[in-house]
């Protein structure tokens, strides 16, 4: 599929961000940085590969008002979003970014390692599933555990308010689900296909559109 290059523009989805490296002439520094791509684009034969995710959940914290700088942030999940989380927590002057996994591995700390050595964490990142439809009422973490926490951000954007996001809101934190990063994923792959550029009025405005229609009003 890749030799023959018969496409202008794709998305790329797990499990395949890392297998289309090896088919790309160029990547983009945040790509390198993630080692994952998720939009190519066919240029004269040549394939240009980007990592727009990297940009979607750095709109999302941004939206928020919440700055990463000098704070110690965790990062839920050992895949592929979880070393975007990492890019982007480190891109905005974390003092620290801890990978947190189920499972012991090199690079990651185990959720007891996080609530017995680094219950001081500031900022959540979930990257995980936990808490997605049709899987939904869990949480990947225990905010009971980390006292010091001022901020939650959760990749899952279905449901729009996953438990995490509803645990975090409970204690006054602040905490957003994952539909801002998606639809600015988006909006950054659609730039790159058509070498255009998106207003931010004119992101914001699709972001409220899918938001209103995803919301359950209950009187």
């Amino acid at each position: 599929f890749f030799k023959k290059k018969d496409f202008k523009a794709i998305n790329v989805t797990i499990p395949y961000k890392q297998d289309v490296i090896e088919y790309l002439d160029w990547i983009s520094d945040e790509a390198k940085s993630i080692n994952a791509v998720n939009t190519i684009v066919n240029r004269n034969g040549k394939l240009y590969g980007y990592n727009t995710d990297f940009y979607g959940l750095k709109a999302l914290i941004e939206r928020e008002n919440v700055s990463l700088k000098d704070k110690k942030v965790a990062v839920l999940g050992s895949g592929g979003t979880s070393n975007t989380a990492f890019a982007v927590a480190n891109y905005l002057e974390a003092l620290s970014v801890l990978k947190v996994s189920r499972n012991k591995k090199y690079g990651y700390i185990t959720y007891d390692e996080l609530y017995e050595k680094y219950s001081d964490c500031e900022i959540i990142i979930n990257t995980t599933p936990c808490g997605m439809f049709p899987k939904t009422g869990v949480s990947a973490v225990e905010l009971e555990k980390l006292p010091k926490v001022e901020a939650v951000f959760d990749a899952v954007y279905n449901p729009l308010n996953s438990k995490l996001i509803l645990d975090a809101k409970a204690k006054n934190i602040a905490a957003v689900g994952g539909l801002y990063m998606l639809v600015m994923q988006a909006v950054v792959a659609v730039e790159r296909f058509l070498d255009t550029r998106i207003a931010k009025e004119v992101a914001d405005q699709v972001f409220a559109s899918i938001y209103a229609s995803k919301e359950n009003v209950v009187l």
